[in-house]
């Protein structure tokens, strides 16, 4: 009877996400991720069967949990334009300033891999519709501002990288409303408290 897993498979990916996060995907190796998990080498080789299908299973799981915090955020924020700063607000947290350099290593895999590029696509599909559905002008929901706020706010994120002086939720918040004053979306900024 085989050994029952004392360590799930999400947690090992939560860790080789940590990794690929700091190092890119060039620097997640079965003896680097046993460290950081405690599991032997030979159990992660077991379990994944090479780096290509780790880095593989790492990069799903990532787009797995930005899923389920999109859907997350997208029942949490209101449906209106504060609404829509709030969500991509929220999906930038997570950038710190000593690793953002690494992380884009993780986008040129995205883009070089077929399967995590459709997987990107629907992410981005998906939240540009729930951005056009905050920015309902009363004509419907604007499919054309919900993909240029996402735009805006991917654009925020890269600059933020080059400036970092402030956190990069202050940063793209500030980028989003003067987006929606700029083309004439009525967002109020949060008081802060």
């Amino acid at each position: 009877m085989p050994r029952p897993r004392s360590i799930s498979d999400d947690v090992v990916l939560d860790g080789a996400f940590a990794i690929v996060r700091r190092q890119g995907p060039a620097g997640l190796t079965f003896a680097i991720l046993a460290k950081e998990t405690g599991l032997a080498p030979a159990t992660l080789v077991q379990r994944f069967g090479s780096k290509p299908k780790l880095v593989s299973a790492t990069l799903h799981h990532a787009w797995d949990l930005l899923d389920a915090r999109t859907a997350a955020y997208d029942a949490e924020a209101p449906v209106s334009p504060e609404g829509a700063v709030q969500m991509l607000v929220a999906l930038s947290e997570g950038h710190a300033a000593d690793d953002f350099a690494d992380s884009l290593l993780v986008l040129r895999e995205d883009l070089r891999d077929p399967l995590l590029r459709a997987r990107g696509q629907r992410w981005g599909e998906t939240l540009c519709r729930l951005l056009a559905r905050r920015l309902d002008d009363g004509s419907g929901p604007r499919s054309d501002l919900g993909r240029v706020m996402a735009a805006q706010w991917q654009g925020a994120v890269l600059w933020w990288g080059f400036d970092q002086s402030r956190p990069v939720t202050e940063f793209v918040a500030e980028a989003l409303y003067t987006f929606c004053a700029a083309v004439g979306i009525e967002a109020r900024p949060r008081k802060r408290r």
